[in-house]
């Protein structure tokens, strides 16, 4: 086997920690894969902690002992953080995104692959320190957000639908109350989706009364799982009380015009629950 030149190792090494967040790989590993002393290997890997950290891409954890290696912790720095929130602020004032009834129009920034990434990375790292097991969200536009949230916590997400699907198997359905519209909804989630006990993480694109969660989260209850937190993409204005009020969310729609076809968003409220820990990272 050709031996692997430093450059080269420090490429391959960062994409593979890269493509599998929170997953402890052991230093024999890439001592193998290289043909490389331990040592060698644990130099590399001393530089690739130090770019992670100088550039706010993540933490490399080292876990020690027979049974140890690295782990690869994705994060997000305070100002790329500020600075994504900001621009999706301006992006959601833009002209005719608001729809009839009060809806946002969401489905090209939620389509937008980097747009998601770090939508992805935001919600990670605040819960870069609780056990999730699954993330769980409300189809359909909620997906896209789960499946990055999911990438980047390397955890499986659970997709709850409204109507039943023969491929789902049996499900569990509840009722919950539609805050924006009073009326009574259902919501259903296959029995294979979520083992008991599993701690779970639910994430939306857009919260107005908090109905869809609440609904989500009585379907935690009945699964006998456990509720972590609610990141939310965008919270609209809502006149009553929500059913919902411990939750995150990165941008808050504060004014609408109904008349002008024309609203306001400004950052959620991200940036303050996690201030301490974003700051931190800088450390």
């Amino acid at each position: 086997m050709t031996k692997v030149r430093r450059s080269d190792r420090l490429i391959d090494m960062t994409r593979y920690l890269l493509e599998r967040p929170h997953t402890l790989v052991p230093l024999t590993y890439f001592s193998k894969r290289y043909d490389s002393a331990k040592s060698s290997i644990s130099e590399d890997l001393a530089i690739v902690r130090r770019v992670f950290a100088n550039r706010q891409t993540g933490i490399l954890e080292t876990v020690p002992g027979a049974a140890g290696g690295v782990r690869f912790i994705p994060t997000i720095g305070e100002a790329e953080a500020e600075a994504f929130i900001t621009e999706m602020s301006h992006r959601l004032s833009e002209t005719d995104r608001l729809l009839p009834g009060g809806y946002v129009y969401l489905s090209d920034l939620l389509g937008t692959p980097d747009v998601l990434r770090q939508i992805g990375r935001l919600i990670a790292t605040q819960y870069l320190d609780a056990k999730v097991d699954a993330v769980m969200t409300v189809a359909t536009k909620g997906i896209p957000i789960a499946q990055s949230v999911s990438q980047y916590l390397d955890v499986p997400f659970v997709i709850v639908r409204r109507d039943s699907k023969i491929t789902e198997g049996s499900t569990v359905s509840v009722n919950y109350v539609s805050a924006s519209s009073a009326r009574i909804e259902k919501m259903e989630l296959s029995k294979r989706s979520l083992p008991a006990g599993s701690r779970v993480l639910i994430v939306d694109d857009f919260m107005k009364g908090g109905g869809t969660v609440n609904g989500m989260r009585s379907l935690i209850k009945e699964f006998d799982a456990e509720l972590v937190g609610i990141s939310v993409f965008a919270e609209g204005n809502f006149s009553g009380d929500r059913m919902v009020t411990d939750y995150t969310s990165l941008i808050r729609v504060d004014e609408v015009d109904t008349k002008a076809n024309t609203l306001h968003a400004i950052a959620g409220n991200y940036l303050a629950q996690n201030q301490d820990r974003l700051h931190a990272l800088k450390k």
